[in-house]
């Protein structure tokens, strides 16, 4: 692989480099905040949760769609840490017993298996801080008001008018077997659709780009690859074994959840995630070649078996 520091947005990075960029670049700026945490219960979890790989899908959105506009590194580093926190914390809250009841995560014993319900919620509480944090005080070439309208928009993706309000009407609502189509996409869309929306937006703020079709254009990209990728989860966690997965297989059902498979069929769920990705590609055509390394990551987000 080529040197980090030789590594560039103006590189022509296979999806594999740009794994390797990203999981390196997060790895350092997290060892640098984890370093000085005085208590060691709460670091020991939050080193468990971000050391324990997944795979990186969000922030590789954000160093991908920055590169259409050749953003530093440096610029990057911010969003797509923080994207991550947020996505950390919200899986330890969701495989807390009061949510989804999960005793496995990216095939390693859930946080509250190893450091208890308490220790738990409190290592969500400080990730999800800290990636306000982060955006807010990391070093960076970043204008104020970039930083200003990445801390808007992440906390609106991720609180009461996103990913909390997805997951309390899933909490609520996905157990009523008459639930209609609508309700069920726009939980979907909460839930899961308004972070990697929020991923690709980033991305762009991590540039100079102040071009109202650019962002349009990528609106409609990020809100399409969100909702296909909660279907595909629902068809994943049907088809696929705990050991591809890394998670319980058939969790869902273990919930008594009704997923888009289970209201529309199997089938039909296969036909829509599929089509939610032509149309995501699509929207990206304006950018031509330097959109490229999007489009990879967008393929492998559609032939994913995980």
């Amino acid at each position: 692989m080529k040197a980090l520091k030789e590594m560039n947005t103006t590189t022509n990075l296979t999806l594999d480099e740009l794994f390797q960029v990203c999981t390196l670049r997060l790895e350092k700026n997290y060892s640098y905040y984890l370093h000085d945490i005085s208590a060691l219960d709460l670091k020991n979890a939050m080193e468990y949760m971000l050391h324990n790989k997944g795979k990186c899908i969000r922030p590789m959105l954000i160093y991908a769609t920055s590169q259409i506009f050749d953003t530093p590194w440096e610029n990057c580093d911010i969003p797509a840490c923080a994207i991550e926190l947020i996505h950390t914390y919200s899986l330890i809250h969701d495989d807390l017993p009061c949510m989804d009841n999960a005793d496995l995560r990216r095939n390693k014993p859930s946080c509250h298996k190893i450091y208890g319900e308490g220790i738990a919620i409190l290592t969500g509480d400080a990730l999800q801080s800290l990636a306000m944090q982060m955006i807010a005080s990391h070093p960076a070439p970043l204008k104020p008001q970039r930083r200003l309208d990445m801390l808007t928009l992440l906390s609106k993706a991720c609180g009461p008018f996103g990913m909390v309000a997805g997951q309390t009407l899933d909490l609520f609502m996905m157990n009523d077997k008459k639930i209609s189509l609508d309700l069920l996409t726009n939980i979907y869309r909460l839930k899961t659709g308004t972070l990697f929306s929020a991923c690709v937006e980033l991305g762009r703020l991590s540039s100079n780009d102040d071009d109202e079709f650019h962002q349009q254009s990528l609106d409609r990209f990020g809100k399409n690859i969100g909702l296909a990728f909660q279907i595909q989860d629902d068809i994943l966690d049907m088809e696929t074994t705990t050991e591809l997965l890394g998670k319980p297989q058939g969790n869902d059902a273990k919930n008594s959840k009704l997923t888009y498979p289970l209201l529309c069929g199997l089938d039909q769920a296969k036909e829509k995630v599929q089509s939610l990705y032509n149309d995501a590609l699509d929207a990206i055509n304006i950018f031509g070649h330097q959109a490229q390394l999007l489009r990879e990551l967008t393929r492998y987000l559609l032939q994913r078996k995980q």
